[in-house]
């Protein structure tokens, strides 16, 4: 009994020592946030919601049956239905029935509604989708900015330890008379300068390392790390034409389809009101048998044969006409068209926001990978400079404030290159995602 639950609880060690060795990559992080999001565990529940609706629109099609059996005991004055005569005594009676029904026209209300609860089923389907890239996008987001303060702390101590190590060259020099006071009160400064960038920047860090656990609903007492920064990915300056993406869009954007599909469930919506200004006209039909004898010790007919001779069956046909309904029927149906051209209007402007995201992003993503080669030459440029410039420092034909000066423009330098790669991926991928490859 002991070995297994020992078994147990180290397989238990065994996972959460692997998690918190695990580096978490982006596409680990998009799927753990979309499994255990709180709003698509809603969105799934509500289409859930759709589907009964559907599914009860569909029934409203079928006839309907009902079975209903009773039982009575009357005192006084009553009809003996085997003689025909009133009599004064107590009876017993037991009646069963089985009744049918079914709509023949109704104005098309019923069949244009499940029409319209099968299209908001489907409009619940692109919600959950849209939901789910939305989701998957800004845990991305704060992947990239949490990736972007991880190469800042780097950059923050490598830039601390090159300063230390200047210091204590200085020190040796000024030991040796060949450092001034000043320069080494400079040196200080930088150095104490580097060390308040880099606490800044692991705060920073933190803050978003919180945020993206917050947005991936991570559980609150355990910690994870991400995968490090990648530069590899290759850059295209290329421009795209944004009405050619956004012509695709609309066949697979969920945030289009979503629209549309809200848009035409508006229309159903105009017919099932219509269609109940309509007169409905109803086929019934049903069966019925029933027992009785009088509760004073005479004899009866027996409840078999009492239960075959008493059958009895109907049908017929019904019309329903409405003439007034307090203005319920023809309230609803102005309702509904005004309701309509608010759909419309929602659908005009989706289309016209998708339009100016994807040539937004389509401007952004060419935008940035401008910045980007940019960024890289001007690091590479400052990489020399500052190399040449440290060169001058030790042979003493620059003062330690220029090259302080240097350290941080070559700090710069990189940070602005680490933020340019990452802004370009992100809009790179959203790009992506409006040609119709998804987030996760």
């Amino acid at each position: 009994m002991k070995k297994p639950c020992l078994l147990i609880a180290f397989c238990f060690i065994l996972s959460f020592v692997y998690a918190q060795e695990k580096s978490w990559t982006l596409s680990d992080c998009i799927h753990y946030a979309v499994e255990h999001s709180n709003d698509k565990k809603k969105q799934e529940a509500q289409i859930a919601i759709y589907k009964q609706n559907y599914k009860e629109a569909i029934g409203g099609l079928l006839p309907s049956l009902k079975a209903s059996a009773d039982g009575s005991f009357s005192f006084g004055r009553v009809l003996d239905k085997d003689t025909y005569q009133y009599v004064n005594t107590n009876t017993f009676y037991n009646e069963y029935q089985i009744y049918s029904s079914v709509t023949l026209f109704d104005g098309f209300s019923q069949i244009t509604k499940t029409r319209m609860e099968r299209m908001n089923r489907l409009k619940g389907e692109e919600q959950l989708r849209q939901l789910k890239e939305m989701l998957a996008y800004e845990t991305m987001e704060l992947f990239f900015n949490v990736q972007y303060y991880q190469g800042t702390v780097r950059l923050a101590n490598l830039q601390l330890e090159e300063s230390l190590g200047n210091l204590k060259k200085a020190k040796k020099m000024e030991e040796l008379g060949l450092k001034s006071t000043p320069d080494m009160a400079e040196m200080e400064a930088q150095a104490s300068q580097n060390r308040y960038l880099l606490v800044k920047q692991q705060n920073l860090l933190e803050q978003e390392q919180i945020k993206l656990q917050a947005k991936m609903n991570y559980p609150i007492n355990q910690t994870f790390a991400i995968a490090g920064y990648d530069s590899l990915m290759l850059v295209d300056s290329t421009k795209e034409n944004p009405l050619t993406i956004y012509e695709q869009a609309l066949s697979f954007s969920p945030k289009a389809l979503t629209a549309q599909k809200s848009l035409k469930a508006s229309q159903m919506a105009v017919g099932v009101a219509r269609g109940h200004l309509f007169p409905t006209l109803s086929l019934y039909g049903g069966y019925g048998t029933y027992f009785t004898r009088l509760m004073n010790g005479s004899s009866y007919t027996p409840f078999k044969q009492q239960f075959n001779d008493n059958q009895s069956s109907y049908f017929g046909l019904s019309l329903s006409v409405p003439l007034f309904s307090g203005f319920s029927r023809s309230a609803e149906f102005q309702r509904s068209k005004q309701q309509l051209k608010i759909a419309q209007s929602d659908y005009n402007d989706t289309l016209r926001s998708l339009y100016s995201d994807i040539e937004q992003t389509v401007a952004d993503a060419h935008g940035t990978a401008e910045e980007y080669l940019h960024a890289q030459k001007q690091r590479e440029s400052m990489e020399t400079a500052h190399r040449l410039n440290v060169k001058k420092y030790n042979m003493g034909m620059i003062s330690a404030l220029e090259l302080s000066t240097s350290a941080n423009r070559l700090l710069q330098a990189q940070v602005e290159e680490l933020y340019a790669n990452l802004k370009y991926q992100l809009k790179h991928r959203l790009l992506e995602y409006y040609k119709g490859k998804s987030f996760n």
